[in-house]
């Protein structure tokens, strides 16, 4: 393996700053190498609380820890702003680029960690009106809508209008879509229960939408079971076997197993069905002649490596091996073993075993105090699988000083009726279909003051 440097160092570059891509990089922390960690934002998202960050229990800042902060205290790794805009595997390059300007960066081994975005099957047209939720951006936007739709249902002046103000919609019944509906539920039915004059926010509908035959399919029937009674106790329409055909700014379309089809008035409606793999699967499948499956995720070795090139590692929700879940679970254990192949390789020590997935179980919240959660054979539902999840989740928030802020904010959530984060803005709500609007108009740059140059990646960080 060559080196890109003249002090004879290891350029390592880690795409992605998800689980996979941070995880892998502090698994270097020790290691005789130089990392570069590229990432299109400048945070660490604990993705699996962004239902809360939506729905006003949690700040951004929370669960979407500076990555810099992160890895402060990592003397041979670097943290770059941009997004990956191609990837040369002949000549060992990766191209990033932020507010105009593009960055050439060279590696010896490349962990590639870019994750996954929301699929909407072919109908991309539905993310106006339906948000998914995979990014901090999501996540504010999708508070802004659903605390908005309170505040415009205040001011309507009809029945209907009102009707389909506090119509909330949630397509996709998996952990995710799940979650979301359940705090939907609490919000109305706790939080802002006595906050409003002229509506009762209890009067709100929770529809749950999925084509699938039954909710939390992946944990089975008997969970899957008990999670839809708790959410029907809650007040949550669910809703199985409906296909959504359709969706515009005040409704959604679905169409039923039978073939019958009938429309729901919902101002505000969340996507939380399906996910999509980074382009970057599909661009790296073009030069090696991997395959690529239905989410577009790349087919990788054993070792989680590309048909010749070994050199390159793909981990995470970009990768297909095995029918493995898009989990956090399998993005950690996966950059930390690419991770541990590097240091083996370039010790002249065998490479480890092909890369096999220990599962640690899933986990699921309904409510306050209840939740679901599947762990090898055995299965918990309530108060106390709702405790093992929050001890597994705290455990994962990087910081300390974020697991108290975040045990703290839990506390006035679920003990008490308040919620910390309420504040909305419509620029929150509409800044994404601004932009969307404005097309290529437009193109954050920013000039270069004259004589600046690119910096000249191919030389590591300082210790």
């Amino acid at each position: 393996m060559r080196a890109s440097n003249s002090s004879g160092r290891h350029r390592v570059v880690v795409v992605g700053s998800g689980f996979g891509g941070l995880f892998a990089t502090q698994r270097l922390k020790r290691a005789d190498v130089a990392v570069s960690l590229i990432a299109r934002t400048t945070h660490h998202l604990f993705q699996p609380l962004l239902y809360q960050v939506a729905t006003g229990i949690l700040s951004e800042g929370e669960i979407a820890p500076s990555t810099r902060e992160v890895l402060a205290r990592q003397r041979n790794a670097e943290v770059l702003l941009g997004e990956v805009t191609a990837i040369d595997l002949a000549a060992r390059t990766v191209t990033h680029e932020y507010v105009g300007r593009a960055t050439v960066t060279p590696y010896d081994s490349l962990v590639v960690a870019a994750g996954a975005g929301q699929s909407y099957f072919g109908n991309d047209q539905f993310a106006r009106h339906a948000p998914g939720m995979k990014s901090i951006d999501d996540a504010l936007e999708l508070r802004g809508r659903i605390f908005g739709s309170f505040e415009l249902a205040e001011l309507a002046s009809t029945p209907a209008e009102i009707e389909r103000l506090m119509t909330f919609v949630v397509v996709g019944a998996g952990p995710t879509g799940v979650e979301m509906a359940g705090q939907i539920a609490e919000l109305a039915h706790r939080t802002l229960s006595r906050d409003f004059r002229r509506i009762n926010p209890r009067d709100a509908r929770i529809i749950l939408l999925d084509a699938a035959p039954q909710i939390l399919g992946s944990f089975g029937e008997k969970l899957g079971g008990r999670a839809r009674r708790r959410l029907e106790q809650m007040g949550v329409e669910v809703r199985l076997g409906a296909k959504v055909v359709d969706v515009d700014l005040t409704g959604i379309e679905v169409e039923h197993t039978d073939g019958s089809r009938d429309r729901i008035e919902s101002v505000c409606k969340v996507w939380a069905a399906g996910v999509s793999a980074s382009p970057l699967a599909a661009h790296l499948a073009e030069q090696t002649g991997a395959g690529v499956d239905r989410a577009g995720r790349i087919e990788v070795l054993p070792d989680l490596t590309l048909p010749g090139h070994p050199e390159v590692f793909v981990v995470g929700d970009m990768m297909a091996l095995d029918s493995l879940p898009g989990v956090a679970q399998v993005a950690i254990q996966g950059g930390r073993y690419a991770a541990d192949q590097i240091v083996r390789r370039l010790a002249g020590e065998p490479p480890k075993e092909p890369f096999r997935y220990v599962d640690k179980g899933s986990m699921a919240t309904i409510s306050r105090f209840s939740a679901v959660a599947s762990i090898g054979k055995a299965r918990f539902s309530g108060f106390l699988a709702w405790l093992l999840w929050l001890g597994v989740h705290l455990l994962y928030i990087i910081g300390f000083k974020h697991r108290i802020t975040t045990l703290l904010h839990w506390a006035i959530s679920f003990v008490g009726r308040g919620r910390a984060e309420r504040v909305v803005t419509q620029q929150q709500v509409f800044a994404r279909t601004a932009i969307e609007d404005l097309g290529d108009r437009f193109r954050p740059e920013l000039p270069r003051v004259p004589g600046d140059r690119p910096q000249d990646r191919s030389r590591p960080p300082a210790d």
